[in-house]
């Protein structure tokens, strides 16, 4: 698929001016620095299990806040993420991932699908959510890859949920589903994104082309469609209509999940799938590849040193202009994965130059040598904040960034890793 008819413009040089050079991802010093940071981040916690059940959010640690809820969301990424320390080889999380199993099939499953947390007093919300629900099918399809008891059951009933709740007639995700199972109005592109990643890994370990047929239905519409339309900036907020809001949460501008403006973080990740889904269809259109050039090439250009100071934001407004000047540690990871994916897709050796250059910038700033894992906030100032998050509560976006730049393309990771 590399050929010169396909090949996109280069990407733009990284500010650093370095030099096109032997890909950082093929050389055996860069990738044993992989290997050992992946050891280091799986090593941050002696025992990130919730006594509640399921897994804790993390402190700065390492340590269980037991303040916080057992969050569902949580615990589907930390499965995920032991399952593929398992099919990497690494003895010790088969119990893990059998932890986040039983609580996901257990006290975290409601009547009618799962619950986004248990709190820490009363009852769970009786809401229900698509961006909880497509982690729940990752961590399904992980644990099923791994060959773990009771994956493969928690799979196929996360894909049903999933299919029965929460995709409409158009194919599209609804996002939540109220007290009275009535889908609220609020669309957004955040659980939809995360609805392309579960359902084409749920597609690859399966074996089941319908999943990545599915993931193309929800990217057509919000990337090739509106995406398109609006310059390659990624519209985030929607009413049910899927009319654009483009003043959502304007006055909650850093909200973790729904921030007002554009997420800088997102166009990484959505250039990253929308290579992943390429490279799982047998007859790819060809919009993939542009829109994911389009939007790597936009989130490089527009993205980094926005607001002057090195690194990316966390949001911009609809010209280009920043809003939450913090720095969050998953859009470095996630640029991170982009860059070292669009390398292997396409050659350009300003891809592998920016992915060199965003590893010293993460290693400089984010990578925390002292307690452990990655510092999951800065401020502008690249000094460690909390305002957006606090502490260090998962490893997902930082333990993928570090097994990405190692595999093909495509098929996703747990089910490369199993067929290794």
């Amino acid at each position: 698929m590399n050929d010169d008819a396909q090949r996109p413009a280069p990407l733009p040089p990284p500010p650093d001016g370095r030099q096109p050079g032997p890909p950082w991802r093929v050389r055996a010093g860069h990738r044993g620095f992989l290997e050992e940071e992946l050891r280091r981040l799986l090593s941050f916690s002696s025992d990130p299990r919730h006594p509640a059940g399921g897994f804790g959010w993390l402190d700065g640690s390492g340590g269980v806040d037991i303040t916080q809820p057992v969050h569902t969301w949580i615990t589907a990424r930390m499965t995920h993420v032991h399952a593929l320390a398992l099919l990497h080889g690494r003895p010790g999380h088969a119990a893990l991932v059998d932890h986040g199993v039983a609580a996901l099939t257990g006290p975290l499953r409601a009547t009618a699908g799962w619950v986004d947390a248990l709190p820490v007093s009363g009852e769970p919300s009786p809401r229900h959510q698509a961006y909880t629900h497509a982690f729940v099918v990752l961590a399904g399809a992980s644990a099923t890859a791994a060959g773990r008891p009771g994956g493969d059951a928690l799979l196929e009933d996360a894909l049903r949920v999933l299919r029965e709740r929460f995709l409409d007639a158009h194919g599209r995700v609804i996002d939540a589903r109220d007290a009275d199972d009535r889908p609220e109005p609020y669309r957004g592109a955040n659980a939809s994104m995360h609805v392309v990643e579960a359902t084409m890994a749920a597609g690859d370990v399966l074996g089941d082309p319908a999943w990545h047929q599915a993931a193309l239905t929800i990217a057509t519409h919000l990337i090739d469609e509106v995406t398109r339309a609006h310059g390659w900036r990624l519209i985030e907020h929607f009413d049910e209509r899927w009319e654009p809001v483009l003043e959502h949460n304007r006055d909650v501008p850093d909200h973790p999940f729904q921030p007002y403006g554009t997420t800088i973080g997102h166009w990484f990740e959505w250039a990253r799938l929308l290579l992943q889904l390429e490279a799982s269809l047998t007859d790819p259109p060809a919009w993939l590849l542009e829109a994911a050039h389009a939007l790597l090439h936009a989130s490089l250009a527009v993205g980094w040193a926005t607001d002057g100071a090195p690194g990316f934001v966390y949001t911009l407004d609809w010209e280009d202009r920043p809003v939450v000047r913090n720095r969050l540690h998953w859009v470095v990871a996630e640029a991170i994965a982009a860059t070292a994916v669009y390398h292997e897709r396409t050659g350009d050796p300003a891809a592998d130059a920016w992915y060199r250059h965003l590893w010293d910038h993460a290693a400089d700033h984010f990578l925390d040598p002292v307690d452990g894992s990655w510092h999951h906030e800065l401020d502008a100032d690249l000094e460690v904040a909390a305002g957006t998050w606090s502490g260090k509560p998962d490893l997902y976006h930082a333990v993928q960034a570090t097994l990405l730049p190692r595999l093909a393309v495509a098929p996703a990771l747990a089910a490369q890793l199993r067929d290794d």
